[in-house]
């Protein structure tokens, strides 16, 4: 087996290089896979011994696409398959002697948003390590977008770093960088999709066994970045209308490719709609500047809207905290609280409804026995 070598660095928030660390490492083709000793502590000595771990590598209507240790497979999606609702990401177990379905493995993190329409919870990703959150410089920049990916990403435990594409065609980079600030230590890195060398530098984010999602709006280059991480031509590209800088899907299903040296990228469409929620520990640390000023207000239930000695309003007319900045966080507040009733709501009809049909076919049983 041969042995692959990697370089694990650290950056600082521009991306640059500050130190190296070299690791050598004899990966096994599930640990290509990204497997690992949370998905292997699962597995009881019968499992070990009778079944195939296998990832999702991709979701359709019908079918699943699988890789494992033999290689690619495909299974049909049916009967209790469907019933545990698996995401791309997911590890899931096969007998070896009849091929069925056993069980999905726990997930080690997990990407949802509240569906369009804002009903359920719909599953992303599953067994994300990083996100590469894709934003492109022009006018599709968008720092409260940003922000709400960043919460995504943050909730689920990912670690995130921003890619700023399109870094060749834009005059001025500096106001882009400027309105970054607020984010911190967040890692940044400013690429020309098209140039091999300029995309190079994210390889030493994407290591070997570890599984990187892409998340961005549409027409900002995930898949052109893909396609140029991979030097193959794993997904379609598109272009985007000049007039607004808007894109055009050219991703339609989500799906994970694996890289030469053992990472491995998700490609997803870009979504119009990310309703959060369940990610309230995400706000909070995403937003962590807002929380600490919140502790000097004078109220402790401070909305930091007109209330007296609110030091978050102090903080905006001295300049060092943007009013957009809140406004986003309260609207995230808003949403979560308001999605969150509608969860309840929904779950609250289910049970009412469960109630009825269980009390129906008691009635219809009691009805039969008396008959007898």
């Amino acid at each position: 087996m041969s042995k692959s070598h990697f370089t694990r660095r650290s950056v600082n928030r521009l991306g640059t290089k500050s130190a190296s660390i070299k690791i050598e490492r004899e990966a096994s083709p599930l640990q290509k896979l990204g497997w690992k000793s949370f998905f292997q502590q699962q597995l009881t000595l019968d499992e070990l011994e009778q079944c195939l771990p296998l990832r999702i590598m991709a979701v359709h209507r019908s079918r699943l696409e699988l890789a494992g240790e033999q290689g690619a497979v495909s299974l049909p999606l049916t009967g209790s398959l469907v019933a545990n609702l698996p995401a791309v990401g997911d590890w899931l177990l096969l007998e070896k002697s009849s091929g069925y379905f056993v069980r999905l493995l726990s997930r080690s993190s997990q990407f949802e948003r509240m569906a369009p329409g804002g009903h359920q919870v719909q599953m992303i990703a599953a067994n994300v390590d990083s996100v590469f959150i894709v934003s492109s410089l022009n006018d599709d920049f968008n720092l409260s977008r940003i922000e709400r990916y960043l919460v995504l990403a943050r909730e689920s435990g990912c670690s995130p770093h921003l890619i700023l594409t399109k870094a060749d065609l834009c005059e001025d980079i500096a106001p882009f960088l400027q309105a970054l600030r607020p984010f911190g230590e967040l890692p940044v890195a400013l690429v020309n999709s098209l140039d091999r060398e300029s995309v190079a530098q994210l390889r030493q984010w994407c290591l070997p066994g570890e599984t990187i999602a892409l998340l961005g709006s549409s027409g900002v280059g995930k898949s052109t970045l893909l396609n140029a991480l991979s030097g193959e031509s794993l997904a379609e590209t598109g272009t985007i209308r000049e007039a607004d800088s808007k894109g055009r899907h050219t991703t339609r299903k989500r799906s994970l490719h694996s890289l030469s040296w053992g990472a491995l990228l998700l490609d997803s469409p870009g979504m119009r709609e990310l309703g959060l929620v369940h990610v309230e520990d995400g706000v909070a640390e995403t937003f962590s500047d807002i929380a600490a000023l919140s502790r000097d207000c004078r109220f402790s239930d401070c909305q930091h809207q007109s209330e007296p000695g609110c030091a978050v309003q102090e903080a905006i007319t001295g300049g060092s905290l943007d009013d957009r900045r809140l406004r986003n966080w309260q609207k995230l507040q808003q949403e979560l609280s308001r999605n969150g009733q509608t969860l309840a709501q929904k779950r609250a009809g289910d049970r009412a409804l469960s109630q009825m049909y269980r009390s129906v076919q008691n009635q219809a049983r009691k009805r039969k026995y008396s008959e007898n």
